[in-house]
């Protein structure tokens, strides 16, 4: 910058400044890959970011919400498979096993939430509460629509109550899936035109109970149906797509 002074006025000359401020633009500038790109880069990057972490609490969230019921479902399976326990015995361990990490959830979610000693209580108890519900529920209820038929809804309470709980489970995430079979007579295979299956284990057994299930696939997609096929296998099930007649999933108890 200068100064001038002919007739006593002053003049500042701004020309210096201009360029100045035009080589900025130019370099930094929008087209230049300056401050602009790099804000833009910094913005993707905390987008990124964000999106990771709210996935990640996802699957997180997810993995505690399914903890509960699978721990309910294994211990009752490894309880009967590994241990030979009665069916109730069973039930029981899985029962108990799931309300210890219920609680566990109740007492980490009142210390997060910083309540009091009396809705820490209230927490456990209605933790609790509501695993017990949900027992009820599987062992007892079965909806019209997860049946094919009321002769099969009225089947349900033949299945062993281990295996009520898995499909109770299924149909708590999949409520669309139908149970097309459950107890069997040794004229039902003629009836299907199918040779007897002494073996069969949609025959009652020795404890009183089925322990064998057959639900539809038609209708599912097809990565929703190896996923629950899948599902019955890492709970320690049989599992196993069946093409005869129809096509459905036949799960069953695991012969020891």
């Amino acid at each position: 910058m200068s100064q001038t002074g002919g007739s006593g006025a002053t003049r500042i000359d701004y020309s210096e400044l201009r360029a100045t401020l035009d080589e900025v633009r130019g370099a930094d500038g929008p087209d230049g890959g300056g401050p602009d790109r790099a804000g833009g880069a910094g913005v993707g990057r905390a987008l990124g970011s964000l999106v990771r972490r709210l996935l990640g609490w996802v699957v997180v969230a997810a993995a505690l919400l399914v903890l509960p019921f699978a721990v309910l479902v294994r211990t009752a399976v490894g309880a009967q498979q590994g241990l030979g326990a009665g069916a109730w015995v069973a039930v029981l361990a899985g029962i108990l096993a799931t309300g210890g990490i219920l609680v566990l959830y109740a007492v980490v979610a009142g210390r997060w939430l910083g309540v009091g000693p009396g809705f820490r209580r209230t927490l456990r108890w209605g933790s609790v509460g509501a695993g017990a519900a949900f027992v009820v529920w599987a062992l007892l209820w079965l909806g019209a629509a997860q049946a094919k038929s009321p002769e099969v809804r009225a089947e349900y309470h033949s299945l062993h109550p281990v295996l009520r709980l898995a499909t109770s489970t299924v149909f708590l995430v999949d409520p669309w899936r139908v149970m097309t079979d459950a107890a069997r007579e040794p004229e039902d295979y003629a009836l299907m035109g199918l040779p007897p299956a002494e073996s069969s284990l949609h025959f009652v057994q020795e404890d009183g109970f089925v322990h064998a299930v057959d639900l539809r696939t038609r209708g599912r997609p097809e990565w929703v149906n190896k996923a629950v096929e899948l599902g019955f296998w890492a709970l320690g099930f049989h599992a196993l797509r069946h093409r005869g007649t129809a096509d459905h999933l036949h799960v069953s108890l695991r012969t020891r």
